[in-house]
């Protein structure tokens, strides 16, 4: 009979080692960061005292300098000169058989005796009576004015009307209270032998 040499021998539970080299592990957990403090410098009472007064300095030198500011005024812009009535060009109207011409800048109302209307806007027309022996024509028969590059002749609610023509046109009359634009040679009758001509523009003397 063979005796069993196997020299395996079954190890048990190890013990557990423990071991005598300390933990050089320096890592420290904090908790919570803090904010660092801010330390302000220490001021003596002097020190204080002068920053104190440069700034009030800086702001009343601020202040002074923005009222100097606006009491300066702009430089005005100034205007060209307008133009003056002597260089203004203007038409005329002449009663035929009279050497008199009136110049139209102002309006000229014509009538046996013509009157201003009741309200006057700046200057006033020129009145300019006529002879009316048989009294065709009105006290305030017509108006003849000038707007800008134009001439208007108005009825002024005559008794007889106005008759107009002009030139290269047929004669018609005005009803009452009736204006119409006219041109150079234009011919206005109001009656009695009362012709109004319309004559070219020219510059004011």
């Amino acid at each position: 009979m063979r005796q069993d040499f196997d020299d395996t021998i079954t190890a048990g539970q190890r013990p557990t080692a423990w071991s005598n080299v300390p933990d050089l592990d320096d890592t420290v957990i904090l908790s919570s960061r803090r904010r660092p403090v801010t330390v302000q410098p220490y001021e003596r009472p002097v020190e204080a005292h002068a920053k104190q007064a440069s700034a009030t300095t800086a702001q009343e030198a601020a202040r002074l300098r923005a009222r100097a500011a606006a009491q300066v005024k702009p430089p005005q812009q100034t205007s060209p000169p307008a133009a003056s009535e002597s260089s203004a060009m203007y038409y005329r109207v002449q009663l035929d058989g009279t050497g008199q011409a009136h110049s139209l800048e102002h309006a000229c109302v014509f009538g046996r005796d013509p009157r201003p209307p009741r309200i006057v806007k700046g200057v006033g027309p020129r009145l300019v009576a006529v002879q009316s022996p048989l009294r065709e024509v009105s006290e305030t028969h017509v108006e003849v004015r000038q707007l800008g590059a134009s001439v208007i002749v108005t009825d002024l609610r005559s008794t007889n009307g106005s008759i107009v023509q002009v030139p290269g046109n047929a004669a018609r009359k005005l009803r009452q209270g009736e204006s119409v634009v006219v041109s150079t040679g234009t011919l206005v009758d109001i009656g009695d032998g009362n012709i109004i001509r319309i004559l070219p523009r020219r510059r004011l003397e």
